[in-house]
């Protein structure tokens, strides 16, 4: 059968993305990502430490970059985007900015990174003050504070799981949970950090109840990339995505947090310790400890879902 008649494909526009050796949600990373564009994706060296601190510094060092974004120009992708939080936010706002600036030397295109398209994502919803939810220890949370308050963002509330590994297993019941917990106070929007955290689908039923949009890592990193190549972000209804969605139940007003106070995944209080180093509303959530395996110590998830996080929770 002679098919020289159909012309070959079509001609596609490229994302280049720089992540962490442990990066395991490529495939959510498609789904914002509209059919005329590929994404091209690259990791950064394998090392043995643990998401910290040190990972974050490790991940992100301008070396690193410059050899991942090197191997990324030769597809030719139109803009180039570091897809990790912590990675972003460690060196605070100099730090990211330094980043862009590797990145854009090393292959002379476009770049940006997730912590720089969150507060670009924050201008455009007009949101100053926000709830925060992590999977990272306390001392990593900080630091997303501390990033977020050198650029003017006050966090209201917040909720944390203490992971150092497997963070890509944590399910979607889980992200809910912490959610209803962080947003205690007047927040114009809720963020859920970590591009290694699955968010996609839990966004749309988080904006209905909670009455705010909801960012996430990975939505801001592909909004912000397509957006720099002229390109809209496809996804259900999303406030930072749909204009509409801004003015439905994301732009509603008079939730408040139950009056019983939060529960954890298991049903039980919070532990809490009264807030942050900045008073900062808090609720740490603590799975049981690793067995003695000889594995590194660290906090695992409450419970391990199948590699597919499955139908959402009812919210």
């Amino acid at each position: 059968m002679d098919v020289s008649f159909l012309g070959g494909p079509q001609p596609q526009l490229g994302v280049g993305v720089v992540a962490p050796f442990d990066f395991a949600l490529d495939r959510e990373l498609w789904r914002w990502v509209p059919d005329d564009v590929s994404l091209h994706l690259t990791r950064t060296p394998f090392v043995p430490v643990e998401v910290s601190l040190d990972l974050a510094r490790l991940v992100s060092e301008h070396e690193t970059l410059d050899a991942a974004v090197q191997a990324l120009c030769a597809v030719s992708p139109q803009v180039i985007c570091y897809a990790c939080t912590s990675g972003s936010f460690v060196g605070g706002l100099a730090g990211e900015r330094a980043m862009c600036a590797a990145m854009a030397q090393a292959g002379d295109v476009p770049s940006l990174t997730t912590s720089g398209a969150l507060l670009e994502a924050l201008r455009e919803i007009g949101a100053r003050r926000i709830a925060v939810v992590t999977p990272y220890t306390r001392s990593v949370t900080d630091s997303l504070e501390d990033y977020l308050g050198e650029a003017g963002i006050t966090v209201t509330g917040r909720a944390y799981l203490g992971l150092t590994r497997h963070i890509w297993k944590v399910p979607y019941r889980d992200v809910v949970d912490m959610a209803r917990a962080a947003v205690v106070g007047a927040a114009d929007a809720l963020f859920i950090s970590c591009t290694n955290l699955p968010t996609y689908d839990v966004i749309p039923q988080l904006e209905a109840e909670l009455r705010m949009p909801v960012l996430s890592a990975n939505q801001v990193t592909m909004w912000a990339a397509l957006r720099a190549i002229g390109v809209r972000a496809v996804g259900p209804y999303q406030a930072l995505l749909d204009p509409v969605a801004r003015r439905g139940p994301a732009a509603m007003t008079g939730w408040e947090p139950p009056r019983d106070g939060p529960l954890s995944p298991s049903g039980g209080p919070l532990s809490t310790d009264g807030g942050g180093p900045r008073g900062t509303p808090e609720a740490a959530f603590a799975g049981p400890p690793a067995p003695p395996d000889g594995e590194p110590d660290g906090v695992e998830p409450p419970h391990l879902p199948p590699d597919d996080p499955g139908p959402l929770p009812p919210v």
